[in-house]
């Protein structure tokens, strides 16, 4: 009759078989195609996000859960603060985009090490506690997360300054990002259906802002090719009418974002003369600008008056006021909130679209309170 199995401290096995698995780890990267730096990807990643496996396990196996979130964060990612581990994981994705590494790199570098330690932990007959497994897959997803996270910011400041010469190279940035936030939601996507990380973690929240990323994106390549290309001849309509339809698609935001949209109704006899595409793909932008930065619970309002010879068309929120240098919003590529979905293109498109109108488009500050977007257009007799 075979014996039950004693469960190996899955720290202890960490700390007498450190070398073996990096060697392993090296061995895997050196099977893939176009890996040459493992030597410098291993360096710093591997041996310390094992060090700080190491000293997670110890503490949770002490008792002291404070602690171990410290060194490497709770479930579901770090929150407002990287811990220890997240901290390090988003300073090395930034050293392997320095080393021309790509995002996939970045995942498969931790995949091997989880990768090294199943089949290491088998070939040594060491089964570990199913708590202690927890804990592993919690690091390598918040260090994945954090890791990728900080990648990705990088390369795509690095992207946006390197291609913003003109307009065809405008064009193929946003292409490049697209194509880049789809591979890392495929990857993300890819490690929750392998089943060993969980739903509702840091890769699934990560899945998140890829899929909003790109949202962000497509929208902002719709509105610069509507500029560029549209070539619809410009007519006189309803203020009215473009308010109401915008307002319909809005109230979606505002329930998706748990906030209020106030629409004042809009007098009948207001028309402007324009392209009515142009105009409302811009108000559309202002709005969901809005909702964006507008803090949780607030009231967003889009209102509109008229002079004898001009109407005005605002979109108050409540984002807190706007840090100092308000022009530079309307620069591409420009982003001023802590939300840094997109590339920062949608208020610069919005301005060219409403300028291209025979309007102008301007922001005021409300210091503690939110702003103003004003759209400003010649009003028809």
């Amino acid at each position: 009759m075979t014996g039950r199995r004693i469960p190996h401290p899955m720290y202890a096995f960490l700390s007498n078989n450190r070398d073996e698995l990096i060697e392993r780890c090296k061995a895997k990267v050196a099977l893939r195609p176009h890996r040459t730096a493992s030597e410098e990807q291993l360096s710093k990643g591997v041996p310390l996000f094992l060090e700080q496996l190491v000293r997670t396990l110890l503490a949770e196996k002490s008792g002291h859960a404070a602690e171990s979130l410290r060194i490497s964060g709770a479930s579901g990612g770090d929150g407002s603060a990287l811990s220890e581990m997240g901290a390090s994981a988003a300073a090395h994705g930034k050293e392997l985009l320095a080393l021309g590494f790509t995002v996939d790199q970045v995942v498969h570098a931790y995949g091997d090490l989880c990768q090294s330690i199943t089949d290491l932990a088998v070939e040594r007959d060491a089964p570990f506690l199913i708590d202690e497994f927890r804990t592993l897959n919690r690091c390598l997803d918040n260090a994945i997360a954090d890791a990728v996270s900080a990648f990705s910011e990088r390369r795509d400041r690095a992207v946006a300054t390197r291609h913003f010469a003109d307009e065809g190279q405008r064009l193929a940035s946003l292409l490049h990002e697209l194509r880049n936030d789809v591979r890392t939601a495929t990857l993300a996507f890819g490690a929750l259906e392998a089943g060993r990380l969980a739903i509702g973690g840091s890769t699934s929240a990560l899945l998140g802002r890829s899929l909003a990323s790109l949202t962000a994106l497509i929208e902002d390549a719709t509105s610069g090719v509507r500029l560029a290309s549209d070539r619809a001849v410009n007519t006189s309509f309803s203020v009215a009418s473009l308010i109401a339809e915008a307002a319909a698609a809005a109230s979606l935001y505002a329930r998706a974002s748990g906030c209020t949209l106030t629409v004042p109704v809009v007098e009948p006899s207001f028309e402007v003369s324009g392209n009515r595409v142009l105009l409302s793909a811009a108000l559309m932008n202002l709005l969901q600008n809005a909702f964006k930065f507008t803090k949780p619970q607030t009231v967003v309002m889009l209102t509109t008056h008229a002079t004898d010879e001009r109407v005005f068309v605002e979109v108050h929120d409540a984002c807190g006021g706007l840090p100092a240098g308000t022009e530079a919003l309307f620069r591409p590529f420009s982003q001023g909130g802590a939300d840094r979905s997109g590339l920062g293109l949608g208020l610069s498109i919005a301005r060219r679209s409403v300028e291209a109108c025979g309007g102008s488009l301007n922001v005021r500050d409300l210091p503690g309170t939110g702003c103003v977007f004003t759209i400003d257009l010649p009003r028809e007799a």
